[in-house]
């Protein structure tokens, strides 16, 4: 029954995310877009075609892929501050976007002009996500010790940081700017074949979610417990980690690293339910991450304001206040 509401709640803020911005449209004419009959007006036609619903659609991915990415790492870390980008993966796409970007005007200006187009730097967030999850896979088969892939995760971190920083120090304003709007996040300017590339491997990625459950489940009283239940401990570690590395880095490719969903909405799940089960986690922390990423993507151009506001401010600004609310309501939270 609950999830019942969860995804009726999840349809209309989908509707209504659509509905509202600079031009407010009515629910109506953006039903008759939506199913085949033309809204009554072509302008109204046109937003909603090629402009809100493609943001829709892509805020309800990243969403939903980051929400459930986020629960997987905190699991299998036993860790309630791990989140997607614990692994590296949106490390490693900052870093090959910020060599795109800030080290392009180190190469000649024909080149220069290709590396700067949006699908180069979707490929090179892509390459940098794939490369980082290659690392973290082959340090997977080696280390016994889950903690030690957080602390190689962390250190891939800082070492990115420390690049990322000397290719600042020696760039122009311009790429700076442009290299500073990319890492703000963005769910717009999407094309239709990019969004059917991101919904694919968010697609793979909840495939190889849902099928974890169990084992997310056994890891909860730790690794040895899970292994006196039959679980195959490494096999299930190499799965979690490959459909995180799916989600985070489809994500970060293409909607930039957009940041605190995949830590505080697991938690917003957990507190409202109370309960440790995956079977209902997982589906809670599904609606919860799409209806307050829709949210965010609303708040982020309100109504009658052409402006639009980069998303990752205002998902740290909604959504740390609401968690520590649940918190400061259940103190008895674990």
């Amino acid at each position: 029954m609950l999830f019942s509401v969860l995804g009726l709640a999840l349809l209309f803020m989908f509707f209504l995310d659509i509905s509202l911005g600079s031009v407010t449209i009515p629910f109506k004419e953006v039903y008759n877009s939506m199913t085949g009959s033309h809204a009554s007006k072509s302008t109204w036609e046109y937003i909603i075609v090629n402009y809100r619903l493609p943001k829709a659609i892509t805020a309800m991915l990243v969403g939903i892929g980051l929400s459930v990415s986020g629960l997987l790492m905190q699991t299998l870390f036993r860790n309630p501050l791990a989140g997607p980008d614990v692994l590296g993966l949106s490390s490693g796409a900052i870093l090959a976007v910020a060599i795109v970007i800030l080290g392009a005007g180190f190469l000649p200006s024909f080149l220069n002009s290709i590396l700067l187009s949006p699908y180069a730097i979707v490929l090179a967030s892509t390459i940098g996500s794939v490369l980082v999850l290659l690392l973290v896979l082959l340090v997977a088969q080696r280390l016994r010790n889950t903690m030690a892939i957080l602390i190689v995760g962390l250190m891939f971190g800082s070492f990115t940081s420390a690049i990322v920083g000397v290719l600042t120090y020696f760039s122009s304003a311009e790429q700076l700017q442009k290299f500073t709007f990319w890492s703000l996040g963005s769910l717009g300017n999407l094309s239709w074949t990019s969004i059917l590339i991101l919904a694919v491997c968010v697609a793979l990625g909840l495939f190889l979610s849902a099928g974890s459950i169990k084992p997310l489940n056994a890891l909860l009283l730790g690794e040895n417990y899970a292994k006196s239940m039959g679980l195959n401990y490494k096999r299930a570690r190499l799965i979690i980690i490959f459909a995180t590395s799916i989600l985070a880095g489809s994500v970060t490719a293409f909607a930039g690293p957009v940041a605190f969903i995949g830590l505080a909405v697991p938690h917003i799940a957990k507190l409202t339910f109370q309960t440790s089960n995956h079977t209902v986690l997982y589906w809670s922390t599904f609606f919860y991450g799409g209806i307050i990423m829709l949210f965010c993507d609303m708040a982020s151009q309100m109504p009658g304001l052409e402006t639009t506001l980069p998303i990752n401010a205002i998902t740290s600004i909604i959504g740390a206040p609401i968690v520590v609310w649940l918190l400061m309501r259940k103190r008895n939270f674990q």
